[in-house]
């Protein structure tokens, strides 16, 4: 898709803290010009019902200087907060931001929640027969409230093509992050995360309760994660991270579990495939080379998992994110 017109709505209300952290996630990914990363950019634009009208936050006061007109332009539209006076069986939304949003979709505009913006989304019906998530904390109030939305309370997101919903604070930035990743490439994505101080990558299907963040710093198996990452091309079995961390298989399923959310061979094959975007970006290596040095095998095994994974074959996302500049040499 590359970078286009990012519309960020804020409904007029008083906002919590918690969702001007939501406001600043997609603000600092969209909001500002990594031109260094990409050239061009996004194009944030802050839209309101009322433009310049002011939402207040404690010590902050908010104006959005454009009118839902700017939902007929945007390429993509993010509602990443509904003010708490709109949940719980509060006041109704506005009906012009719902019919905006619905013309939004329907001239094929991306849309995009961040946790309880997902509420927005269903009002307008845009959700009905479709998967999506929240914070864990209101996906049962969504369940009840739109029962045609399969609602999956345990997810970081759900990437439904047009339609993308996000979990609650982290979960955001990870979504955010999978649309720079979906519109820019994984070096983008990678470059910009480590600029945030976050992980590069969460997939969507990792659990909504993960005690650690994915860069993990539990001194018993962080050291095996980083030498797995130094190693993919190699044929790894749990087992063998096992015994390098000095741990039961078992012991090692938990505790990685505990620290990622995820098993060790899904963490694993999403770590290749990771490297394998990294290297159709940034090298001209033939695909069953770029399939060996990411540990993915033969070449028909790395278009199996991309096309599950990804939706695309490697040579179409080779060409979508093509390489630029000097081919950088590689160890191994």
């Amino acid at each position: 898709m590359g970078a286009g017109t990012v519309a960020l709505v804020v409904i007029d209300d008083a906002i919590s803290m918690w969702d001007m952290y939501e406001l600043g996630i997609a603000t600092a990914v969209f909001g500002v010009a990594h031109t260094d990363l990409a050239d061009p950019w996004y194009d944030l634009r802050l839209v309101g019902s009322r433009p310049g009208a002011p939402s207040t936050a404690p010590g902050f006061t908010l104006n959005a200087p454009y009118g839902l007109d700017e939902l007929e332009k945007a390429d993509t539209v993010i509602v990443p907060v509904v003010p708490e006076s709109y949940m719980n069986g509060g006041r109704e939304l506005p009906a012009d931001l719902l019919a905006a949003l619905r013309g939004a979709a329907a001239r094929g505009a991306r849309l995009v929640s961040l946790c309880n913006g997902v509420f927005a989304l269903a009002a307008a019906g845009l959700l009905d027969g479709r998967p999506a998530t929240a914070h864990w904390e209101h996906t049962r109030e969504l369940a009840e409230r739109y029962p045609r939305v399969q609602v999956d309370e345990s997810v970081l997101y759900v990437d439904d093509g047009d339609v993308l919903t996000s979990a609650g604070l982290s979960g955001g930035l990870d979504l955010c992050l999978h649309i720079v990743r979906r519109d820019l490439g994984a070096r983008v994505a990678n470059q910009l995360a480590r600029r945030l101080v976050v992980p590069a990558h969460r997939p969507g299907g990792q659990a909504q309760y993960v005690e650690r963040a994915l860069d993990v710093t539990d001194d018993g198996i962080a050291p095996v994660l980083h030498w797995a990452l130094e190693h993919l091309d190699r044929p790894l079995t749990v087992e063998d991270l096992a015994a390098r961390a000095g741990m039961s298989v078992r012991s090692f399923h938990r505790n990685l579990r505990a620290a990622t959310g995820t098993s060790p061979m899904k963490w694993l094959l999403h770590q290749r495939l990771a490297r394998a975007q990294q290297l159709l970006e940034t090298t001209e290596l033939p695909i069953d080379q770029v399939s060996e040095r990411s540990g993915l095998g033969s070449a028909n095994n790395l278009r199996h998992h991309f096309a599950t994974h990804l939706g695309v074959a490697p040579t179409e996302y080779r060409r979508a994110f093509p390489c630029s500049g000097p081919v950088p040499a590689l160890q191994r």
